[in-house]
């Protein structure tokens, strides 16, 4: 059975096969594609990556208030 997740940008619970998750080390922000990384955690589609940002859910989920890395990572 696979794990459920919840976005944290459209607040909808789904596989966490197809979301992406977040962790928050040493006051940053870090894409874990493989879902492995330890740590406190965020899961959100990759469609609602502005969401994300627009609603503050790293700042809810994690505390985290600095998004640079991740919106750069979202450039690329």
């Amino acid at each position: 059975m696979e794990p459920n997740r919840t976005c944290v940008g459209c607040r909808q619970r789904d596989s966490a096969k197809n979301l992406i998750r977040v962790t928050f080390e040493s006051g940053a922000i870090e894409v874990n594609l493989e879902g492995k990384k330890p740590g406190r955690g965020a899961w959100f589609h990759r469609d609602c990556s502005k969401l994300v940002i627009d609603r503050k859910g790293f700042q809810r989920a994690l505390g985290a208030t600095d998004t640079a890395a991740f919106e750069q990572w979202l450039e690329k």
